[in-house]
């Protein structure tokens, strides 16, 4: 018998790696928001707040007009892209949660009049998709009525009542907003799990396939450089149309108006 043996058995080589735990699984995720839908929402999120924002006052008064028409744009772009665009984007995904919201509710109603019998539970989730799916369209909605009766007041067309219903309207539109965000963040506490996020990254965590099985990220880049472009372009324009508008602001019934 080897003497050497039992010293060799236990003495570790220096060049014998120790093994390592093995590497953690990725979290498992599947893309629901394509590019498209997220550069429209921030963009359309940050118009608002900038229109808002400036609503008061001559100094900017050209700068909350330039992001009232870009506000519309962007509502045209997303009106042709929920009809033509891919399935997960589509407004009539939309308008098909709201159309159930009778059966959900007469379903509520059944499981409030059953209780403390055997009766069917409530789909809470499906109440989350459709009070979601409605502030949605309710935003939507709001920016016809909001940029037309801005556009209306800005030229003078109706006088100081059309000024009063671009205000209200502006102010319901704040209120959905605020509503849209409060429901965002109940979800998230709800369900301990950010709500958000999909927004921002276009994936959500859980198994299952794609449901934007494409990103279109080319068509998110061409919608930021078209909306740059107006902006750059009103940017242009502003030194020359300025004078104009101060003076139309000073004199409310000048015939060049």
């Amino acid at each position: 018998m080897n003497p050497n043996r039992s010293d060799t058995m236990n003495t570790a080589s220096p060049h014998t790696t120790v093994a390592s735990a093995p590497p953690r699984p990725a979290t498992a995720s599947r893309r629901v928001i394509d590019a498209p839908t997220r550069m429209f929402h921030w963009l359309f999120a940050l118009c608002f707040v900038g229109a808002y924002l400036t609503a008061d006052g001559e100094r900017l008064r050209l700068l909350h007009v330039v992001l009232g028409y870009s506000m519309a744009g962007l509502l045209v772009f997303r009106v042709l892209y929920g009809l033509f665009g891919p399935r997960q984007a589509r407004l009539s995904l939309l308008w098909g949660k709201v159309a159930a919201a009778p059966a959900w509710l007469r379903s509520v109603k059944a499981a409030w009049s059953g209780m403390g019998r055997t009766a069917a539970p409530m789909n809470w989730r499906q109440g989350q998709y459709l009070a979601m799916a409605m502030t949605v369209i309710a935003l939507l909605a709001v920016v016809l009525p909001l940029t037309l009766s801005g556009y209306a007041a800005f030229h003078e067309w109706g006088g100081e009542w059309l000024e009063e219903i671009h205000e209200a309207t502006g102010e319901f539109m704040l209120w959905l907003v605020l509503g849209h965000l409060a429901f965002l963040l109940a979800l998230s506490v709800l369900r301990s799990r950010n709500q958000a996020t999909p927004m921002l990254t276009g994936r959500m965590e859980g198994k299952g396939p794609d449901l934007a099985k494409r990103n279109h990220a080319w068509l998110a880049v061409l919608l930021l450089a078209a909306v740059l472009s107006y902006w750059a372009w009103e940017w242009q324009q502003a030194p020359h149309a300025a004078p104009t508008q101060i003076s139309c602001s000073r004199d409310r019934h000048a015939g060049d108006c």
